[in-house]
């Protein structure tokens, strides 16, 4: 499952499967914001908001992913500013910026073997 830190706490955006390595994938946040969210080809997912800030559009998750000097970078898909995934600042238009969220892959943990009054025995088989 993917989550972004909204507010103080994690929030689920989607599972992982539904991520394509180099695409990314527009989610709702609880408060209503877009957000776009990414996984690169080394498993790394990112969040950025999806407003593109010249065109004012919901499209930055539809944008190609790309590198420049070691940073990942998402370019609009209208007129190609790139955007760096880590900190939102656009690589084109000094001073111009897309909000960043941080984001985590939550991998599903292993069912408890331990109730309330410890260990359970497994069931007997006949």
């Amino acid at each position: 499952m993917v989550e972004v830190r909204f507010d103080v706490a994690w929030t689920q955006v989607c599972a992982l499967a539904r991520l394509i390595p180099g695409r990314g994938r527009a989610a709702l946040l609880p408060d209503g914001r877009q957000i776009a969210v990414f996984l690169d080809r080394t498993g790394r997912v990112y969040a950025i908001g999806n407003r593109d800030p010249f065109t004012g559009a919901q499209v930055l998750a539809r944008g190609l992913l790309g590198s420049a000097q070691g940073r990942p970078f998402v370019a609009s898909p209208l007129l190609k500013q790139r955007f760096d995934l880590t900190d939102g600042h656009c690589l084109d238009e000094p001073g111009t910026r897309v909000p960043t969220h941080p984001a985590r892959v939550r991998r599903p943990q292993p069912p408890e073997t331990q109730g309330p009054q410890g260990p359970q025995e497994p069931p007997a088989t006949l």
